[in-house]
């Protein structure tokens, strides 16, 4: 019984790491239904641009992380502005295209800086740091702090969206853009500001991840199928949604590795499977 509530426990830790992920997902596509095929290789973008500072620098992944933020927020109000937001419009496939070509230059690219070789964030003793529960639980420091990261990141999210003038400017974009352009709102910055936002979590996500196990210039698109995994699970548009997919979805895995070790990814995607047969909106979809 013991062993199962670690395994629990561990899992929602897990999930806490895929929401993270999924987080950026779900904004991007809630503000302007855009589908970012890159998701996952910026993720690890961000990822291999922490390592190179704490490796190249000597300086901590905290430093890291507080530099890599606001290049992430410029990156992203750049790319929606000079690129996506010409992209947009009733047809989806233009902007699928255009994340798709960004999808294979980031991983050529990391390919061609880093070699296929696999690399980690030194985090010292932070990675192997952990805390005793008491009755033989155990969890470590950092996937701790990813959880509590995520955690107050989703109700950050709903705050911005349910109580301030920007988030007001969100939904107004996201539910009719044409009307809120004639109320004034400025559509092409409202996005540019969601793509930066969502650039801020892309690069905390990439500076865990990079913490939590080692990473390939080809990882992408496994970290995006997770995240759109979580997405759908908790629902579109929903933020606490979006979290408790990401449990879910690290619960499920944690299962099935418990299992067999060979069960643990695919026991995820029964999982997701599964939440599409029963209820194919997601468990806890955006309600207006």
């Amino acid at each position: 019984m013991l062993a199962w509530l670690d395994t629990l426990l561990q899992g929602a830790l897990l999930g806490g790491l895929y929401a993270l992920f999924a987080l950026g997902l779900s904004l991007v596509f809630g503000v302007m239904r855009l589908v970012n095929i890159a998701h996952g290789d910026f993720v690890l973008l961000a990822a291999f641009a922490g390592f190179a500072l704490v490796a190249g620098f000597g300086i901590s992944p905290a430093v890291a992380l507080v530099l890599l933020i606001p290049l992430a927020f410029a990156a992203g109000y750049v790319l929606q502005r000079g690129l996506l937001n010409f992209a947009l419009g009733r047809d989806i496939l233009p902007p699928l295209l255009i994340t798709f070509g960004l999808s294979i230059v980031i991983q050529n690219g990391l390919l061609e800086i880093f070699s296929a070789d696999t690399r980690s964030i030194d985090g010292g003793q932070l990675v192997t740091a952990s805390l005793h529960l008491g009755h033989g639980l155990t969890v470590g420091w950092l996937p701790l702090i990813m959880f509590s990261a995520a955690l107050l990141i989703t109700a950050g999210l709903q705050w911005l969206f349910g109580a301030t003038r920007l988030g007001r400017a969100f939904r107004a974009a996201s539910d009719d853009s044409e009307a809120a352009q004639l109320m004034g709102v400025d559509n092409r910055h409202v996005y540019a500001l969601a793509t930066a936002i969502a650039f801020v979590l892309i690069a905390i996500a990439g500076v865990f991840q990079g913490l939590r196990t080692t990473m390939a210039p080809t990882d992408g698109p496994a970290l995006l199928l997770y995240a759109f995994e979580a997405v759908i699970i908790g629902g579109l548009g929903s933020f606490w949604g979006t979290f408790a997919g990401g449990i879910i979805l690290g619960v499920a895995q944690t299962i099935g590795f418990r299992l067999d070790p060979g069960w643990g990814i695919l026991l995820g995607h029964f999982a997701f499977l599964a939440v599409l047969l029963v209820k194919p909106t997601g468990l806890f979809p955006k309600t207006r």
